[in-house]
This record gives structure tokens, sequence and C-alpha cells, in this order.
């Protein structure tokens, strides 16, 4: 019998002789990658446990338990130093409306006063007359959905206590109402006295500050900083924060122009965009340092604009693309904003200042 007769009836086929060699090596070979990869999400698991760890212990003295009352009951939340002249930020749910304000801190209860509050934000900001350490601020608008992020809160009447979570995404709007400005959806749970907690990135930065939870506690909102870092910067250029507005409203065109879908519907009579030489039918491309791409961006633009301040709008009419300038006014929802409760809170409410129907009004 010839050789090539003899692979085609299977007596000297390779893979049959080699057959009891091969299957224990495979199994070995799987064995071994498995154990690999339980080993490195082991590690992974681990390096994840040390950073949080690494960052509790760096910030967690720069965090506080605040304590204060108002007409109904005793209010218990967080809060944490911005600054290292005893300056604190927390949600207005914890410092808004009450007083005789106390912060705990090295195992001290220190007499603290309200400096400022923000209904329209949700923030409110306390002092104590000392020397303390504080958080350093980051960025938030570098933050992307699966960013990991750490808060450190007081929950209950539970010690000083880490989470470990991820962004989740941005949002405009919650159940059909509209925040004042996007706020940053983060996938970890929360409990009563976690409000003003700090939200930062893995450099120990502040991103946020936790102002409400969604109603099954799976989640939280947290204000993004530099929404916060707009109010605080008011409030130290006036003593006050300052929303402005200049009196535009835009709807949907019905295609994009330079990336943007937001047009000038009208002019507003007696607001601060009357004469500016912005006209109905311009496409609006940015609002101060903020672009715009659709009508909703609006509420972001609106946002970040200080009363008084000269603000850039840039518009497309046509072939051109125009810059015009100006001077903002106060926005009227700044006075008196509207409400949805959803708390962090004892008193189980919270501001979150959203717009029933949408407010494409900067």
């Amino acid at each position: 019998m010839s050789r090539l007769s003899g692979f085609k009836n299977g007596a000297g086929h390779p893979c049959r002789s080699l057959a009891p060699v091969l299957k224990p090596l495979l199994a070995l070979l799987l064995a071994f990658a498995t154990t690999s990869v339980a080993r490195a999400e082991e590690r992974s698991a681990n390096s994840i446990s040390r950073e949080v760890k690494e960052i509790f212990d760096r910030a967690a003295r720069a965090v506080v338990k605040i304590h204060a009352a108002d007409q109904h009951s005793d209010i218990v939340g967080t809060g944490f130093f911005v600054d290292p002249s005893g300056t604190i930020l927390t949600a207005y749910s914890v410092g808004g409306e009450a007083d005789n304000f106390a912060v705990e801190m090295d195992g001290k209860r220190i007499p603290a006063r309200q400096i400022m509050t923000d209904l329209r934000s949700g923030l409110a900001m306390l002092k104590i007359d000392l020397l303390t350490p504080s958080l350093p601020i980051g960025k938030s608008e570098q933050l992307e959905v699966a960013t990991p992020v750490v808060t450190i809160g007081f929950p209950l009447d539970l010690p000083e206590t880490p989470s470990f979570g991820m962004v989740a995404g941005f949002d405009r709007k919650f159940l059909g109402r509209y925040f004042s400005t996007t706020h940053v959806r983060v996938n970890l749970p929360t409990q009563r006295g976690e409000a003003g907690a700090p939200l930062l990135n893995f450099k120990g930065e502040v991103i946020g500050i936790l102002v409400s939870s969604l109603d099954n506690g799976s989640a939280c909102y947290a204000l993004p900083i530099d929404a916060a870092e707009k109010i605080r910067s008011d409030f130290v250029r006036f003593g006050e924060p300052r929303h402005g507005w200049i009196g535009i409203n835009v709807e949907e065109a019905e295609t994009s122009v330079d990336g943007s879908r937001a047009r000038m519907k009208d002019i507003m009579e007696g607001t601060p965009a009357e004469g500016s030489g912005v006209k109905a039918g311009d496409i609006l491309l940015q609002v101060g340092k903020t672009k715009v791409r659709e009508p909703e961006d609006v509420l972001d633009a609106s946002f970040f604009i200080t009363a008084g301040d000269t603000v850039p709008i840039t518009v497309r009419r046509g072939d051109e693309m125009l810059t015009f300038e100006v001077q903002a006014d106060f926005h009227p929802a700044g006075q008196h904003p509207p409400v949805i409760a959803s708390p962090l809170s004892p008193r189980q409410s919270i501001p979150l200042k959203l717009d029933a129907p949408i407010s494409r009004t900067p």
C-alpha cells in the first residue's frame, strides 16, 4: 500500500497520532488562561480598591458633616472646604433654608455661618473662622460616560464613608422637567445625609456636588463643578449669584448650519438683545464660551451668563458669520425659579430648579 493510500484510510494521520498529547496540552492552556484572567481581574479590583482608599485618605479631612435646623426638624448633610480660609460648599437642601449651623471637624463641633445661597443652582456656602484643608478643584467638562468617580459623605448617622461609581450620563431633564444646567448622573446609591458631598475624579479633584437622588435611590445627580464655580465666582465678584440673560427665543431649524440647529425665533422686547443686531432667523452658534448645537444648549449657555457682563453672541446669517456683544441683565428665573422635589435631605425635598416647559431663552 502506498503512503498516500495509508493517509486516505487514516492509518498514519498525524492528528490522530498527536491527539493523546494535544488534549492534555489544550486543557493545560485553557486552565492557565482562565487562571490568568481571574488573576488579572483580581489585580484590577485590588488596584481600584487601593486608588479609592488613597483618594479617601487624602480628601477625608476636607469633607465635613454639617448640622443645622429649620422650623421642622434637625438637618444633617455633607460639605467640603474649597479654600484654606474655611469656606464650605454644600447642597441647598442642607445649607439653604436652615440656621444654627455647625460642622464636625477633627472630632469637634465648630459653629458655622451661612454666607451664600442659590436656589437656582441648588448650592449653599457656609464658613467657619479657622484655617482648614481644602479639596483641589477639577474640570467637569472633561468627564465622559464610564469615568470612574468617588464620593465621600456621611450617610445616615454613620461615619465618613467613601463610595465608588461611574458617570452614567449627562442629563438636562428628569421626568420631563428641565434642570437649570446639565447635571451629571452617577450610578451609585446615596443615603440621607450625603447631600452636598463632593464627587471626585481619580486625581482626587472635585468634579461635582451631590444635589439629588433618583426616586429609587439607585443613582444620584451631581451639579458639575464648573457650574458651581460659576456661582462661587459671582459671589467673590459681587457678593451674590448673578444669573444673567440676554432675551432671545430659539427654535429648532429644519437643517443644521455649521453644526447648529438652534435658530433665533424672536428677540424679546425690552431685553438686552433688543437692538444688539441679532435678528430672527439667525442660526445661533455660540453664547459666551458655550457652543450651541441644538436649542436645548441654551440652558447651559444661559446658566453661565453673569448679569452685567458683556456677552459675545455668534450667529450664522446667510453666508456671513457675525458676532454681536450684548450686556446681560438679570435672569427672571434667578428671582423665583420653579422647584421640583427629589431629596437627599431629612426634609425629603430638594430644589433642583427645573423648568417644566423647556426654557429656550438665554
